[in-house]
């Protein structure tokens, strides 16, 4: 029983560490997001003070 969950534990390692796209994609479109997020947030600070 143990041997069999060590196995299947074994197995779903492996397959969960394959990336679709190097990991250096993945950092620049979180870097790009982020800021686009940052673009958004600065594009409304002044919104408080019209009204």
């Amino acid at each position: 029983m143990l041997a069999a969950a060590q196995l299947l534990a074994e197995e779903t390692a492996e397959a969960a560490n394959h990336l679709p796209v190097p990991p250096e994609v993945v950092g620049i479109g979180a870097f790009g997001a982020l800021l686009m997020l940052l673009a958004v947030t600065y594009a409304f600070r002044s919104v408080g003070t019209r009204h």
